[in-house]
């Protein structure tokens, strides 16, 4: 019944695979450091970020 040959999908170069792998490192570094960032400017507020009324 299924004739149809199946395809492999999308195969990328070396080329390609190291661009993406670079991208994500990239990514991954910008979040790593807004994470951070977010977290020292957390930090020099201090605990009264934390104290306020609901």
């Amino acid at each position: 019944m299924d004739d149809k040959p199946k395809l492999d999908g999308i195969v990328l170069t070396e080329a390609q695979k190291k661009s993406r792998r670079e991208r994500s490192l990239a990514i991954a570094w910008a979040l790593g450091i807004l994470v951070v960032l977010f977290f020292a400017v957390t930090m020099v507020k201090g605990p009264g970020v934390l104290v306020r009324p609901m």
